[in-house]
């Protein structure tokens, strides 16, 4: 099959082939796939297993894009704390991550991006790299090419803003007030996303003191025309949305001076207040990078100096996102995923044949069961009644337990024989409750929140990157079905109520969309699992759909893939990419669930995994999988290139771990939870 071209966007469409990896110089299937199968998980088990932390968790490096090593070191040069060692690792990290065009791009083969380009390019510059060397001249030139700063998206504007590179009142107002909105009033902060809530408030009072650092060097070079910045450009019509929110924003502007000055302070307090109330105890915000890095600067404008406890704690959290790499380089991760990837490992060694009361399991069992989230958080908000019971994603983030990783945890510790049995249906009982509990009107689940779904936030001019709010996924919705049938409970009607959701959003070529996943191969290789486990049988219409989707998908070479395209060009991308570990093995989770175990679209995927598997037991995966704000903002979660394919094989070789009657049909969660 030979490459193509999507007319869109001008970029190769690859072959379904994948690039040759570091493997075994002997062949892995001369002695036919299930000892292929075997051998790779064995190797698999092992490299896993060795880079499990003494204290039970599991962590790979979370990737993303440049523009958390350029905001890390503008963050540094604003409060006056940049050093020399800290400015020469990042720097060269992001020299590294330069494409021959001269741009950065926000995942690995992707096309350049505008507003990343110019942050690693004034990063650059502060690490002293002259505007007119060539790798700097080819960045600029393709800014210009683009439309300049003017072009870049408004969170690169309010950097340049803290400089005087940009003017403040050519950005969106962003009043404090918007802390005492009621949870009944439109864009009220409980509207947006807990990501998008936790940057915004500590942006309204960057916004409302519009502070200006001293420049230390200009940026005309990234103007298209120094002299007029910022080109006016057309409204929207007044008819449409966006054209009734970039006038209530020049509203806005005009009524900054009119508000009193007492009142302003009085809001700004407040959101200060509700900043330093959900700080963590390692000191972060949410266990995210921007809202720490937005929080750290409001605050400081607040007042709080940098040895205050609160800014200490707030610096020093941040340095614990940076990974230093062996060349001396520094990369910043956007987050860090150890119960995320700690309750993967579980199930995928579980699933591998590894002893349910093996030591590194039960390790691993009690560390996650010493992470469960037993307080009320901002999901509370909407659901005051509601007992807590859950898991976050991070190390320390007990304001915003997820759905997600609640049902993943409890799916993993289903799998451990637990010396303490009582203790584990304790926390399963409330995480079932809690997720119950989380269920949206729809009948389906989003990430954090419940019904996060107001049309009001994606369309202020202020929000132009990525998702602000949290409505229910597929992918999200088919974790917490596949949680509730190992409980049990598949039958009763809050599950079915999921269920059916999931069959009315299967996409008409039978593919699911991937909201926290790339794309619909992560979606499909969700939904499937999740439906056959409620007992949905492989014969069901929707089922046979997807298992056809998936079998139309997979690349010549056995593998399956998926590029980020897909979620701005799917027709031209939905499942099209070069084979990787992790798509690959989603592909094969679902049409094992499905019954197609002995199928040549199984072999050959199993064969793909085989054949690519490293000589140390792990596989290799430059390309981004995981997802935080689709086609926005992507992710290289680095295990997920191990614990998916030795999931997927170990399910190849044993067969689904809950085929039997699920455990809590013997240990009472049913009643506890207030199944039917």
């Amino acid at each position: 099959m030979t490459a193509t071209t999507d007319g869109s966007t001008g970029a190769t469409i690859p072959p379904r082939a994948a690039a040759a990896s570091d493997t075994d110089s002997t062949d892995p299937l001369a002695a036919g796939v299930p000892e292929a199968a075997e051998r790779a998980a064995a190797r698999a088990i092992e490299f896993l297993l060795a880079r499990q932390d003494p204290e039970g968790w599991w962590k790979g490096d979370l990737e993303t894009n440049v523009t958390m090593d350029a905001e890390d070191l503008l963050l540094r040069q604003f409060l006056g704390i940049l050093d020399a060692a800290t400015t020469r690792a990042a720097a060269l990290f992001i020299r590294g991550e330069q494409r021959e065009d001269g741009a950065w791009a926000t995942f690995y083969g992707g096309p350049g991006d505008l507003s990343a380009t110019v942050e690693a390019y004034v990063a650059l510059r502060l690490a002293g790299d002259a505007p007119d060397a060539p790798h700097m001249a080819r960045a600029s030139a393709w800014v210009r090419e683009r439309g300049g700063i003017a072009s870049a998206r408004v969170f690169t504007r309010i950097w340049l803003a803290l400089f005087g590179w940009w003017k403040w009142e050519d950005l969106p107002e962003l009043p404090p007030e918007l802390i005492w909105f009621p949870t009944w009033l439109p864009l009220n902060i409980y509207d947006f996303g807990c990501w998008a809530r936790q940057t915004i408030v500590p942006l309204t009072i960057v916004s409302a003191k519009r502070p200006v650092r001293p420049a230390p060097f200009p940026l005309d070079e990234l103007h298209t025309d120094p002299a007029n910045p910022n080109p006016p450009k057309p409204m929207a019509p007044l008819a449409s949305w966006d054209g009734a929110f970039e006038r209530l924003d020049r509203v806005v502007h005009r009524l900054r001076k009119a508000v009193p000055r007492r009142v302003r302070g009085a809001a700004m307090n407040a959101a200060a207040r509700w900043i330093v109330e959900r700080q963590e105890n390692d000191g972060c915000w949410g266990g995210i990078q921007p809202p720490a890095v937005y929080s750290v600067i409001a605050l400081h404008l607040m007042g709080y100096d940098l040895r205050h406890p609160v800014m200490r704690a707030g610096l020093e959290s941040l340095d614990r996102f940076a990974v230093w790499r062996e060349d001396g380089s520094r990369m910043i991760e956007a987050c860090q995923s150890p119960v995320w990837d700690t309750c993967l490992a579980v199930i995928a060694l579980a699933d591998a044949g590894v002893p349910a009361d093996h030591p590194r399991l039960l390790k691993a069992a009690d560390w996650m069961l010493a992470e469960e989230i037993r307080r009320p958080g901002d999901w509370s908000v909407k659901r005051p009644e509601l007992p807590p019971g859950g898991w976050a994603f991070e190390f320390h983030n007990d304001n915003y337990p997820d759905i997600d990783d609640t049902a993943e945890v409890a799916l993993a510790l289903r799998r451990v024989s637990h010396p303490q049995p009582d203790r584990v249906d304790g926390a399963i009982a409330r995480a079932v409750r809690w997720n119950f509990g989380m269920q949206s009107k729809n009948g389906a689940w989003g990430a954090f929140d419940v019904d996060n779904t107001s049309p009001f936030p994606n369309r202020l001019p202020f929000c132009d990157f990525g998702e602000v709010i949290d409505p229910p996924s597929a992918d999200v919705t088919a974790h917490v079905v596949e949680m509730m049938a190992a409980e049990g409970l598949a039958h009763d009607p809050r599950t079915r109520r999921g269920i059916a959701w999931l069959l009315a959003e299967q996409e008409a070529d039978g593919s699911w969309f991937g909201r926290w996943g790339v794309n619909y191969v992560y979606g499909t290789g969700s939904v499937v699992p999740a439906l056959t486990a409620a007992g949905l049988p492989a014969s069901h219409p929707a089922i046979r759909r997807a298992v056809h989707w998936l079998q139309q998908a997979q690349n010549d070479d056995g593998g399956w893939g998926e590029d980020l395209r897909s979620y701005k060009y799917a027709r031209e991308w939905s499942g099209r990419g070069a084979s990787t570990a992790s798509q690959t093995a989603w592909a094969l989770m679902a049409l094992l669930a499905a019954g197609e175990r002995d199928s040549e679209a199984v072999e050959r995927g199993v064969r793909w995994l085989a054949d690519t598997q490293r000589n140390d037991g792990s596989w290799d995966e430059p390309y981004f999988t995981g997802t935080g704000f689709p086609w926005d903002f992507s992710i290289n979660y680095h295990l997920y290139r191990q614990v998916f394919p030795l999931t997927a094989l170990g399910r190849y070789l044993h067969g689904d771990p809950f085929d039997k009657a699920p455990l809590a049909t013997r240990r009472g969660v049913r009643a506890a939870a207030g199944g039917s």
